[in-house]
């Protein structure tokens, strides 16, 4: 094993065992018997250290993504997503807490890579027209109630007892982000005005990925701006819209 791996692996089982989540160096270079001049030309400072045992702990659960087959409805992962990263934040608490902690002043790159694949996951939604606003947008919203909800069971335990809170949130997020089963009952004003920005969205994932528009590279920027636009000043719309709908539908019941 290299000094950098067990270094790595020994801060990693420190962070675990603490009961805050922070180690000194010192108890890191005493722990894996090097000394500080190999901590530091390997990792910078102890803020580089942190991000790599961050890094390194997370490889691990986003392995199953990198590799994992996508479902047929992108949906279905993106709920899946919202659920192991929950289970993941409870399984290793004190890893996840330095993983989004504000002192980190530069984010470690599987909090990156988390948000990229999330992101990806919103532009196959948007693709297939199920997506309410702009999958950047979107990739916001959602994680920020993720990290938000996961943050809170992890650091507030006798607070937020009850882990099903992760589910009602994660529903009520993904009713705001995603379009709506519209029926045949449904207002023409609220049909209209919900699918504008969906497709707008969806339209702008499609152009990017077309190869051959017939536009040149200075209208498909135009007209970019114009889908990102579109897809994203009718946040507020929809999100009202989304409320009512889900107030009408618990006054039929």
């Amino acid at each position: 094993m290299s000094t950098r791996a067990r270094i790595l692996e020994v801060a990693a089982r420190l962070v675990a065992e603490s009961p805050n989540g922070d180690v000194s160096t010192r108890a890191v270079c005493d722990a894996a018997q090097v000394g500080a001049p190999a901590l530091y030309r390997h990792f910078g400072d102890k803020e580089g250290l942190l991000s790599a045992v961050v890094d390194f702990g997370f490889d691990k659960y986003l392995e199953t993504k990198r590799q994992g087959a996508p479902e047929d409805d992108p949906i279905e992962d993106l709920r899946k997503g919202w659920d192991s990263h929950v289970e993941f934040a409870l399984d290793n608490p004190n890893l996840y807490r330095l993983m989004y902690s504000p002192a980190m002043r530069t984010p470690p790159a599987a909090a990156l890579e988390s948000h990229e694949i999330l992101t990806r996951d919103l532009r196959r939604a948007a693709a297939d027209g199920k997506l309410r606003l702009a999958p950047e947008a979107a990739a916001q919203v959602v994680m920020s109630a993720n990290v938000g909800v996961a943050l809170m069971l992890v650091a507030r335990p006798s607070t937020f007892t009850d882990r099903d809170t992760s589910r009602r949130v994660r529903d009520s997020v993904h009713a705001t982000v995603f379009t709506p089963e519209v029926t045949a009952e449904s207002t023409t004003r609220v049909t209209t005005r919900t699918q504008l920005p969906a497709a707008a969205a969806q339209l702008n994932v499609l152009l990017g990925r077309s190869a051959e528009s017939g536009l040149s590279t200075a209208e498909v920027a135009l007209m970019t701006e114009w889908l990102r636009r579109l897809s994203t000043t009718s946040e507020a719309i929809t999100a009202s819209e989304a409320a009512e709908t889900s107030t009408a539908s618990q006054d039929d019941e």
